[in-house]
């Protein structure tokens, strides 16, 4: 018998009233349950941490250039003074202003500044590279104030220029006063924070450059003088994969040293604060080498597992598709050590309702490192999938309906 299509409507009205009497919705109708991953695995350690460095500093850090990471740290956020590796922000706000062919004076405040200096004249004028090279070869302390009043107009409109550069690159407990570093009330950081500076600053091909200059020779503007200069940085000639950065020396802050060192894919940064007053100037290069051989020595280069994300379903309600599977986050390589124990936590969903977009995240993967956070990467739906409409509704409700009379 042939159903005319007035009645077949009639009858699809029926169809769907009754569906919803009878709860046939997308709400309430198991179609499937959620394929989600192990919410937790944990990779536990396979030997016990080794015996700390023996420094004579007293406040060191070694950090993972990369992630940041404190690979071991002694009193790493006391906040003392750091003496002449200031002169590393002073350098690296110069070189990101591209004002490196300018013409710098030097003013009586600048000649004033007490050894070690390179001896300028009031009035007398130079090519800020070349003062860049004073600055961090022989870091002359005259230079760094000259730098700072042609920079910003006054020392202290620099300072204020590099506690904003500070804020922005995470160093919490730093506040700049001088240029140069010589003892001044509340100048000061910590090893972290300098090790997190050194991180910064060595992504920088002209900082590099500049600190793995070996000798240097410029004029003065008129070329009446002319300076020579030796690079005062030992570490780069006797450590392995050395990168340089930066010594320094003041009454109250004692021998310091920022350094930097890379060998195959593994960049370190370290800090050694305090580390001995006169005739100990050794100290510093000895607790440089016992912080950077442990890096090296006892961390290696991980990739951090993850389980396959795209294997996800998770339902959708009220969607014009039953489900959605979820993107995997970009695999991540990190140092990592064989006394570390690494947990990954998913968090993800077990429902989900329309309309959903393709760049909203949906859940996270979370990294923890010995209980402590060390990444968190968010996770995005595979797709956008809209919000069903009455038609959809109706089409649902029929299939429903045929699968239960076929």
């Amino acid at each position: 018998m042939r159903i005319s299509r007035p009645v077949c409507l009639l009858l699809l009205t029926a169809l769907c009233m009754a569906g919803f009497c009878f709860g046939f919705t997308r709400e309430n109708y198991d179609y499937m349950s959620a394929i989600l991953p192990e919410p937790e695995i944990q990779i536990p350690a396979t030997a016990e941490e080794p015996a700390p460095p023996s420094l004579h500093a007293a406040y060191a850090c070694v950090m993972d250039g990369d992630s940041l990471r404190i690979l071991y740290g002694k009193d790493t956020d006391k906040k003392v003074p750091m003496a002449s590796t200031t002169k590393i922000m002073t350098a690296i706000l110069v070189l990101e202003s591209g004002r490196t062919e300018e013409i710098v004076t030097a003013s009586a405040r600048a000649c004033s500044m007490p050894k070690v200096h390179l001896g300028m004249q009031k009035g007398e004028q130079f090519l800020m590279m070349d003062l860049l090279h004073s600055l961090m070869l022989e870091s002359h302390n005259d230079t760094a104030v000259a730098i700072a009043e042609h920079m910003a107009g006054s020392v202290e409109a620099f300072a204020r220029q590099m506690n904003e550069k500070a804020k922005i690159l995470g160093m919490k407990n730093s506040h700049f006063v001088t240029p140069n570093g010589l003892d001044a009330e509340g100048h000061g950081s910590t090893a972290a924070d300098m090790c997190r500076l050194a991180a910064y600053a060595i992504q920088n091909q002209d900082f590099l450059n500049l600190i793995q200059t070996k000798h240097y020779t410029f004029s003065n503007n008129k070329g009446t003088r002319t300076f020579s200069l030796t690079n005062r940085d030992a570490f780069l000639s006797y450590y392995d994969g050395a990168l340089g950065i930066k010594t320094g020396f003041t009454g109250k802050a004692g021998y310091c040293f920022v350094g930097a060192a890379k060998r195959k894919d593994n960049t370190l940064t370290s800090c050694v604060l305090a580390s001995g007053w006169p005739p100990n100037k050794s100290y510093k290069w000895t607790d440089t080498k016992q912080l950077m051989d442990y890096g090296f020595e006892h961390y290696y280069t991980s990739e951090l597992p993850l389980q396959n994300l795209s294997l996800v379903r998770i339902p959708v309600e009220d969607g014009k598709k039953d489900y959605v599977s979820c993107l995997s986050p970009e695999k991540t390589r990190t140092l990592l050590s064989r006394f570390d124990t690494l947990t990954i936590r998913y968090d993800l969903p077990e429902k989900l309702y329309a309309p959903i977009q393709e760049n909203t995240p949906i859940g996270t993967v979370s990294y923890y490192i010995n209980d402590t956070l060390f990444r968190k990467d968010s996770v995005f739906p595979s797709e956008t999938i809209e919000k069903s409409d009455f038609s959809d509704t109706i089409k649902f409700v029929l299939n429903s309906w045929m699968e239960l009379f076929v």
